[in-house]
This record gives structure tokens, C-alpha cells and sequence, in this order.
């Protein structure tokens, strides 16, 4: 199969292109290859590449300037998805698109499953609702699949950051009243790479199983890391504010790719040793992780 991959030079882009390239042709597309907010450039790569699928990964992340920049998050969200699934029904192809757990207001004292009425709190979580919906209305064969809690190599995540403050601090404050299910990055393109190969088209939830806080996250970062000497201590969300607002519950059910024999990714605990080590093990990586300088929202 031909695959048109969006965002390949992302996190999960990094993680998902080698594994396509295995069984398929993958066109790699980054920032700097087209503008999603072009429509005629869109139209035109599309049918120049003529995919039979296509996989949206490109996205604007960053749900704090989501907020404080709306109308590049409706670009890159809205648009950039609106343009994308137009020039995949254009040439007849299938479209995967990511997206999100914050399309959920966190409510719920339970799992969101996939036929959960949405109902998103921030401009991040709206604008990748409307791209669902650009999707929805404008082809017939397409997956949505929302995950959460991404981590992975080549990309800024929670991780690297615990990563990085427990060698700058002796105490790590981390919210304790959020909880959601980390997912590794591999983990995930694992799991996509045969969704893909599957027409049981519709909306997905796919994320690392089991779930956690983050407080419990980055204690099990700094127990596995074999840190000594850093004390990582539970804080409400209520003592420190963000521009963006954040889900109490962020865990959600991975119902149809049980049920449709599709499974369901390894534990988040598995994905993060898996991940640890391949940090540890290559030079550049821990590199990153020394070297991020942002620090992640859920730490005060």
C-alpha cells in the first residue's frame, strides 16, 4: 500500500514511519515539505502521490498555547484536517486521523469509550474535535483514533522533563488529582500499522493500558531510573493555575479494539522500561532529555 504519513518528523511520526516502511510505500511529509493550511498545495501533493491512505499526525500540541493563540490552533487543528480529508476523498483514498483524550471534559467517574458523548474544555480539545468532524463529514472510510499522555523518542515529553528537574532538584511537585494512561510512542505505531491493514473503519481509542496520575507517573519515572535522593511529593491542580484547563479523567476505553480482535497496547509500565532504555542507551536521546528546558504543565 502507498501511505502519505502528515507530521512524520514528529514524535509519533518518528516512531511510525519505520514501521509502515516494513510492508509499505510511505511518502513522509513534515512542516517544511507543506503548508496543511495551503489547500491547493495539499490538493496538489495528494495528487501528485496518489496514497491510498493517508495518516494525519501533524497537529499544533501545545495545549497551553492552543489557548492563548486560538486561531493558530483553528490552522492547525481545523483547517490543516478540513484540507487533508478533501484531498483524500479527491484521490479515493482512507484516511487515519490522530486524535485526542481532551476532546472529553474529564467528568465522568469512569473510562471514556469511544461512543462517549464529547464535550472538550480547551481550545486544544475543540479544535481537534472539529477536525473529527471534518473527517466525518467529508469521507466514508477513515479511522479516528484519540490516544493520550504521548511519550517516545525525538519529541518533548513528560518523561525527559522528570528526566531532566530530578537532576536539577532534590523534590519533584507533580498533580495528583489527574489521571490518564501514558502511551508509548512505538507501542502505539505497533498498533496503527495494523489498524491500517484492517477496513473496520469508525473511531478508536488506543492507549497504553491501565492508567495513573501523574504524580504516580513520575514516581515510577524516578523508581525505574534508579534516581537516588529525589523525593517526588503529590499536589493538588488547584495550586497552580494553567491557561489551558486540564481533565480530572483522562483514561479512556479501549472497547472496539478489544472487541474487534484488534488488542490492546502493552501496559504503560512496560512502554515506559522499554523506553528508559532505549534513552539510556542512546547518547543523543539522554542528550534531550538533559537538555529540555520547558517545563511540563503538571509539575509546580
Amino acid at each position: 500500500m502507498r501511505i502519505l504519513v502528515t507530521g512524520a518528523g514528529g514524535m509519533l511520526g518518528h516512531a511510525l514511519v519505520p514501521v509502515l516502511e516494513a510492508q509499505h510505500q510511505v511518502i513522509g511529509l513534515t512542516r517544511k515539505d507543506c503548508d496543511l493550511c495551503d489547500e491547493p498545495a495539499v490538493r496538489e501533493i495528494f495528487l501528485l502521490q496518489k496514497p491510498d491512505m493517508a495518516i494525519h499526525l501533524a497537529a499544533f500540541t501545545n495545549v497551553d498555547a492552543c489557548e492563548l493563540e486560538p486561531e493558530k490552533a483553528k490552522a492547525g487543528n481545523e483547517i490543516a484536517t478540513l484540507n487533508v480529508a478533501e484531498a483524500t476523498r479527491q484521490v479515493g483514498a482512507t484516511l487515519l486521523y490522530i486524535s485526542t483524550d481532551y476532546v472529553f471534559d474529564g467528568r465522568s467517574d469512569r473510562p471514556y469509550s469511544e461512543d462517549d458523548l464529547p464535550n472538550p474544555l480547551s481550545v486544544y480539545g475543540r479544535t481537534k474535535l472539529m477536525g473529527e468532524k471534518h473527517v466525518q463529514e467529508t469521507l466514508d472510510r477513515y479511522f479516528i483514533v484519540r490516544t493520550s499522555w504521548l511519550f517516545g523518542p525525538n519529541g518533548r515529553n513528560f518523561v525527559s522533563t522528570i528526566l531532566r528537574l530530578a537532576g536539577e532538584r532534590p523534590e519533584l511537585r507533580v498533580v495528583d488529582d489527574q489521571r490518564g494512561s501514558p502511551t508509548y510512542t512505538r507501542h502505539l505505531a505497533q498498533k496503527l500499522a495494523e489498524l491500517v491493514r484492517r477496513r473496520e473503519y469508525g473511531v478508536y481509542h488506543l492507549t497504553g493500558a491501565g492508567s495513573c496520575s501523574w504524580y504516580e507517573f513520575a514516581r515510577k519515572i524516578v523508581e525505574l531510573s534508579g534516581l537516588q535522593g529525589v523525593r517526588v511529593t503529590p499536589v493538588s491542580s488547584m495550586e497552580y493555575t494553567r491557561p489551558a484547563p486540564r481533565q480530572a479523567n483522562s483514561v479512556l476505553e479501549n472497547h472496539r479494539a478489544s472487541s474487534s480482535g484488534l488488542g490492546l497496547l502493552p501496559p504503560w509500565q512496560q512502554g515506559l522500561e522499554n523506553y528508559l532504555a532505549e534513552t539510556q542507551a542512546t547518547e543523543s536521546e539522554a542528550g534531550k532529555a538533559i537538555g529540555e528546558r520547558s517545563v511540563h504543565p503538571n509539575l509546580v
